[in-house]
């Protein structure tokens, strides 16, 4: 796997809609790439390795899990409504234009203790 390209970033910064809520979401500023909507935190099934867009599926990826890591930060577990694919996305929390929503990060987290 050495060598192998695990992240591209050349033209997928791209502003969307949200799938699931029709929010506008804005590209990030910080030079990565915006794979869900800072509002609900829901995400397109739409990538095979990160930033490819090479997916088929599709489907509505439903934030289901947070994870806390020292070198990540908030990390949103994804899961696809459509063929149940999981997937994990870095929060982006610091984006100076459109931060995450740290309440709907809380919701989620809150969520797998009840």
């Amino acid at each position: 796997m050495s060598g192998e390209r695990r992240f591209t970033v050349q033209g997928t910064n791209n502003s969307f809609t949200c799938a699931n809520c029709g929010s506008e979401v804005h590209p990030l500023q910080n030079g990565s790439v915006r794979n869900h909507c800072p509002a609900c935190l829901h995400s397109l099934h739409v990538d095979v390795m990160p930033g490819d867009r090479a997916c088929d599926c599709h489907g509505v990826m439903e934030p289901v899990d947070v994870d806390q890591s020292g070198k990540k930060g908030w990390v949103i577990v994804h899961r696809c409504r459509k063929c149940g694919f999981t997937g994990r996305n870095r929060a982006a929390l610091d984006d100076p234009g459109q931060p995450d929503s740290w309440d709907a990060l809380i919701a989620i987290s809150s969520r797998r203790r009840d």
